[in-house]
């Protein structure tokens, strides 16, 4: 068998049916001594006297070795030493007292190991008939009956002792298991809330990198281009004030959204196009619409506006306040296309390292089965287009 485990006993914690089997079988064995014809009272009545002990022992000890697991350890095996001490004199003076053997007989193979628990049940049967067989002298039909009786007695015992360890382990076994199981769902579920926690911060980092850290950019260019025109474009740079003043409206609704989850704030209550055309027009782009318009799922119609606030971010950027920037809005049957495209300096796609716009534009393009295609030439322009698939358009028969 396997050491010891720690904590109660994991095969039955229940004790109230081996309270009431020792019980039963304590009761009946003090009917029959109490009521044996023989030997004389005096000596039933002090065989008696020694089994009433057996109770306090069994109730203050025994039940809490029970509940330990099989060992060899000295509380076990002392207070197994301790109910022999009391039984076996009871047996040798009244053979009827060997009626309790089969609620000792369990106990030994509860509490020690197979080895020692089969000799303490050796000595619980056998040895009372040879110890009654000395004081008392019987006949020798007597001897050989209350022997056989006896040795079947011990087989009987050992075979329950092995059936009982059997389900000791069995039940060990399923302890263990269940306690694997239990440590696997906890860790599961520490490896998903770290999942949760780690997909939400980076939605959280995707989202106010598409929305509040572009806002910001997009101010800080604009209070470049007022300090360069307040000195010789006066007009211009009240167009650029106020495109400030919409710019810091537009992010505050977007921090706004943000927190409470909600939709984009140029989404918020306009379709797709419209929300590209007040986009174009902060960051002065034209906006060409073609096919088809139609209200799209909510998720392609948030991925298409971040996408392109993105790439006129980049724009503006990288590509310089007096570039030409133009975005195009695609509607076909099964899908959705935005394209922003600037003549500015253009760059080497394949060289750019770092950075979260391009990484994020794609993962959020993936995210719904989309796209992204970046085309730029060093002093030629770039190009950004995104195709996110859509439901196709099914025409109604009459």
């Amino acid at each position: 068998m396997t050491g010891p485990a720690s904590g109660a006993h994991t095969w039955d914690r229940s004790f109230r049916l081996w309270d009431s089997y020792f019980a039963v079988i304590w009761l009946a064995t003090q009917v029959f001594v109490l009521g044996a014809g023989q030997p004389g009272r005096s000596v039933r009545l002090a065989a008696a006297a020694l089994l009433v002990l057996l109770i306090p022992l069994y109730v203050g000890v025994g039940r809490r070795m029970l509940r330990g697991q099989p060992s060899d350890g000295s509380p076990a095996l002392v207070y197994l030493a301790a109910t022999l001490a009391l039984f076996l004199p009871s047996a040798v003076l009244v053979g009827e007292t060997r009626l309790l053997a089969f609620a000792l007989v369990p106990q030994a193979f509860m509490t020690l190991r197979r080895w020692r628990a089969t000799v303490a049940a050796a000595t619980i049967t056998l040895v009372p008939v040879g110890g009654w067989a000395l004081v008392w002298w019987p006949g020798g039909w007597e001897v050989f009956f209350h022997a056989l009786f006896a040795v079947v007695t011990f087989v009987f015992s050992v075979a329950i002792g092995g059936w009982i360890i059997r389900i000791i382990e069995q039940s060990q076994e399923r302890a263990e298991l269940i306690a694997e199981l239990d440590a696997s769902r906890h860790e599961a579920a520490q490896l998903s809330a770290a999942h949760g926690a780690l997909a939400e911060r980076e939605r959280m980092a995707r989202e106010i990198h598409d929305t509040l850290a572009q806002g910001f950019t997009s101010l800080l260019m604009l209070v470049q281009a007022v300090e360069a025109e307040l000195d010789h474009d006066v007009p211009r740079a009240r167009r650029h004030l106020a495109l400030m003043a919409e710019t810091a409206r537009q992010n505050l609704a977007e921090a706004r959204a943000l927190v409470a989850g909600g939709t984009p704030a140029d989404l918020a209550g306009a379709s797709l196009s419209g929300a590209l055309h007040r986009l174009a027009a902060r960051h002065e782009a034209g906006l060409e619409v073609t096919g088809p318009v139609r209200a799209l799922p909510a998720g392609t119609e948030v991925v298409a506006l971040r996408a392109c606030q993105e790439a006129l971010t980049n724009a503006r950027k990288h590509a310089g306040g007096s570039v030409e920037v133009a975005v195009a809005l695609a509607y076909a049957a099964e899908s959705v296309t935005v394209s922003v495209r600037d003549d500015g300096p253009g760059f080497d796609p394949d060289a750019v390292s770092g950075g979260y716009g391009l990484a994020g534009l794609r993962a959020r393009a993936a995210e719904v089965g989309g796209a992204v295609r970046v085309h730029s030439v060093p002093d030629a322009g770039t190009t950004v287009t995104v195709r996110l698939p859509v439901p196709a358009v099914r025409s109604e028969v009459p």
